[in-house]
């Protein structure tokens, strides 16, 4: 398996203090740093012009952006913008999603020291998610905003906010609206030298905001230092990554610290390709990139678990596709959220059936805060949960808060130092030795043996306590019972805060339930029996009260991205499904409801 031998072990130093904290760190040097991310660009664009750094889909196939292209149209951009005096300092709001000119725009903006601010779609094309666009740019105050189609985002782009700002776009007519063709036609008379010569690790490059699911967006800062550290922080720790120009297919949006940063740098650090998908795991849409997928596979599976999930069922009865999608592959890896242990074993079991072997398989943690890679799992033996240890130079320390259970908090360079132009909430987010505080728990996999690295083990946001006092970790509650509902539910909400009992909020899977009620749950009894049966095997094994599901409800309407039940990055934001459904909450714990699924239990023996 080419490139795949070259690992390097867990290596970890610990401290332990004598209130039961520890600190773990790196072992391993980080090695050398860019200065910024532009110089990645400057250095392929010497070693290998012709290799592809960026494509799209264009038609029936690809437009292809080699680095010696990419390195011209980054410079005639970054002419452009200054020829129209944005600089350093100047932010772009940026509204649209993934694209080559995009690529551009981002890596231009970085040439000159202006910080980019890649904002979620859906900000600016459903009516509905206009405030958080609104509170965003008002935030930053764009000296540019652009869109990839003036049409399309046409309502946005003639907003109050953006008036006397430069307003471009790839596509489409739209008053007062620059083409981008225009930016790239450059201007010899500016000079980017001079500007470039600015930038350095401490200029900001980017603000990215984070989802906001209980509070405005936080405006997170990236500057070139977090970026070009983070990079590093990957490569001492999988020097697989340059070993090879490898290739990834990536579709989530670059609004999102996860493609934005760690895709697109890792290709550009490295002279890899990122081929962009314009497809997505919902619905039809994944068809789209089962094609992509087809053309172009990767030789680095990095998704998020929904992604993965879809692509594991596909290939089940499509032996074209899994011979295509592991023949060149070298790493699998997901982030961004849980990956269901039957996804997991089923990567492994058809790996081994078409090849005899399986990639290097493993995950890791991190934060928009942490731009994102904290914590990696980079040997082999990981399983589904396991995040690893600490990368170089980054201090992990763990709170006691629980049996075994430890709060998460990172310091290091790659790590915010704080907020966007936001004191209040800075100063609640880092403790008095300067950890930025993550409000995620880990726990240690062998307390034993520190280089066997950390465990995931719920945000302690979304843990709750019923009315008997009982902790319930609803994040490990919810992993578990998905991947036992697997084929049955889209995806569930773990609740019971107040309550005596834990009960689910059920989205059913596409086509599964034939019958409602008008309130808004489901009254399929067919479905509900399949879901009944699992849950009582569930039940059946349940350690206790804060593990055992004694109740669920189906819901007809499924979360709606405009109502803010799915965060940009494709979650569910927990808070919004509860309070905008808390009809159907009450009606989950009405034993008198038809639609509500209760299950036998202690105090419940029917």
């Amino acid at each position: 398996m080419s490139g795949s031998t070259q690992i390097q072990p867990h290596a970890v130093r610990r401290e332990e203090r004598p209130d039961g904290t520890i600190v773990l760190r790196s072992g391993l040097d980080l090695g050398p740093v860019a200065r910024t991310t532009v110089d990645w660009l400057h250095r392929w664009a010497r070693e290998t012009p012709k290799s592809v750094f960026v494509a799209e889909r264009s038609g029936d196939g690809w437009r292809e952006v080699a680095y010696s292209e990419m390195a011209e149209r980054v410079r005639a951009a970054a002419e452009g913008l200054l020829a129209r005096g944005i600089g350093h300092g100047s932010p772009i709001v940026v509204l649209s999603g993934p694209s080559v000119d995009h690529a551009i725009l981002a890596l231009a903006a970085q040439t000159v020291g202006a910080p980019l601010v890649p904002l979620a779609e859906q900000y600016s094309l459903l009516p509905e998610a206009r405030p958080r666009l609104l509170y965003c740019a008002g935030k930053v105050r764009p000296a540019m905003v652009y869109a990839a189609d003036a049409e399309a985002y046409g309502p946005a782009l003639g907003l109050d906010i953006f008036h006397g700002v430069h307003r471009v776009a790839s596509g489409g007519d739209g008053a007062g609206v620059t083409a981008f063709s225009d930016i790239l036609k450059g201007d010899p008379a500016a000079d980017v030298e001079a500007a470039f010569a600015r930038v350095g690790p401490d200029t900001l490059a980017k603000i990215l905001f984070t989802s906001g699911s209980t509070s405005d967006p936080k405006g997170v800062p990236q500057t070139q230092r977090m970026l070009t550290v983070n990079q590093a922080q990957y490569l001492a720790c999988l020097p697989l990554l340059g070993s090879k120009p490898h290739k990834i297919l990536s579709w989530p949006p670059w609004n999102h610290v996860f493609a934005g940063n760690s895709d697109f740098n890792m290709m550009l650090a490295n002279g890899g390709s990122l081929y962009l998908d314009d497809g997505k795991p919902a619905g039809k849409l994944f068809e789209r990139t089962l094609e992509n997928l087809r053309m172009h596979p990767g030789t680095l599976a990095i998704d998020l678990p929904v992604a993965h999930a879809l692509t594991v069922r596909a290939m089940r009865d499509d032996p074209e596709l899994r011979r295509l999608y592991f023949r060149h592959l070298d790493m699998f890896f997901y982030a961004g959220a849980s990956l269901p242990a039957d996804v997991w074993g089923a990567i492994e079991e058809m790996a081994m059936a078409e090849r005899g072997e399986t990639p290097l398989m493993i995950s890791g943690w991190g934060m928009t805060e942490t731009a994102p890679c904290a914590v990696l799992y980079h040997q082999r033996g990981a399983a589904s949960g396991m995040v690893g240890v600490p990368v170089p130079e980054l201090e992990a320390k763990l709170i006691p808060c629980g049996e075994d259970r430890y709060e998460l908090r990172v310091r290091g360079p790659n790590v915010i130092d704080g907020y966007f132009e936001d004191p209040d909430r800075t100063a609640e987010s880092f403790d008095d030795e300067g950890f930025f505080i993550t409000g995620d728990a880990v726990r240690l996999v062998d307390p034993g043996d520190d280089s066997r690295g950390l465990l995931f083990d719920g945000r302690l946001t979304e843990d709750f306590k019923l009315t008997t006092g009982t902790w319930v970790r609803a994040s490990v509650l919810r992993i578990e019972a998905l991947a036992a509902l697997s084929g049955l539910v889209q995806d569930i909400v773990v609740v019971g805060e107040g309550r005596s009992e834990i009960g689910l909020l059920v989205f059913p899977a596409p086509g599964r339930c034939a019958a409602a009620d008008a309130g808004g749950a489901v009254l399929d009894e067919a479905y509900a029996a399949e879901l009944r049966a699992v849950l009582e095997r569930l039940a059946a094994t349940a350690t206790g009260s804060s593990m055992r599901i004694a109740r669920a409800i189906v819901l007809v309407e499924p979360p709606s991205v405009g109502a803010g039940e799915i965060t940009p990055k494709g979650s569910l934001n927990v808070r919004t499904v509860t309070a905008r459904r808390a009809g159907l909450l009450e009606r989950l714990y009405d034993d008198g409801d038809p639609a509500a699924i209760r299950l036998p239990g202690p105090d419940n023996p029917d």
